[in-house]
């Protein structure tokens, strides 16, 4: 039987409660613990210990430089700012993915690091999925699309062939993409529309079909 690789989650909400439900069915990975800044260290998520704070990294790194890091943070733009914050103090750390056992991936599928597929999802063929995404409960993206970096799938979103999903993006809760669409960056689409049309960077469009309803600036809050 071969040894299971360490990863360490950064994280102790919600959603690290999904990805941690998801090492364990993988059984890829050992969870050492948990990181986070707002709870005292011995305190458990799910029966894992809080093992430190983010300014602990650099020292638990020196004394596991094995181990990998999972980003357990849902906000797209927060997710961003943390990798590039333990990336700046630990240049060579790796990402772990963490991928449902339950998950559809298609042939020619390319997933990049640090992503989060969960139950249900489907990830149709010759897609690729971008560093640290998260493509959520039973959401689909079909054949030849794209998801860029720290963009997300809500639980039950879809999307047609041939879309692509800009940077830091996020499609919300059973949303409908169309075949062929274009999506900018830092741009969301609100919970239960359906998009007909490309769009730019910097928008929130809602309805159905889905219109511009106002700009947003880059890490403005959606969840």
């Amino acid at each position: 039987m071969m040894n299971k690789e360490t990863v360490l989650i950064i994280g102790s909400s919600g959603h690290s409660k999904v990805i941690i439900d998801i090492f364990e069915k993988e059984g890829k990975y050992e969870i050492a613990g948990l990181i986070d800044d707002f709870r005292n260290i011995g305190e458990e998520t799910l029966g894992y210990k809080i093992i430190g704070k983010e300014s602990d990294l650099s020292d638990l790194n020196l004394k596991n430089p094995h181990w990998k890091l999972f980003i357990a943070i849902g906000d797209n733009w927060i997710r961003n700012k943390v990798v590039n914050r333990i990336i700046d103090k630990i240049p060579n750390i790796e990402f772990a993915s963490a991928i449902h056992p339950s998950a559809q991936i298609a042939k020619g599928v390319k997933i990049g690091k640090g992503v989060a597929i969960m139950a249900g999802a489907i990830v149709n063929s010759n897609t690729f999925i971008g560093d640290f995404t998260i493509i959520n409960t039973r959401a689909s993206i079909d054949h030849d699309s794209e998801m860029r970096p720290f963009s997300s799938l809500a639980p039950n979103a879809t999307c047609g062939g041939n879309v692509s999903v800009g940077a830091f993006s996020a499609i919300s809760i059973s949303a409908t993409i169309k075949h062929g669409i274009s999506i900018g960056s830092h741009t969301i689409i609100g919970a239960g529309s359906v998009l007909l049309k490309s769009c730019g960077d910097h928008l929130i469009l809602y309805g159905v079909p889905a219109k511009e309803i106002r700009k947003r600036e880059a890490g403005e809050r959606y969840l």
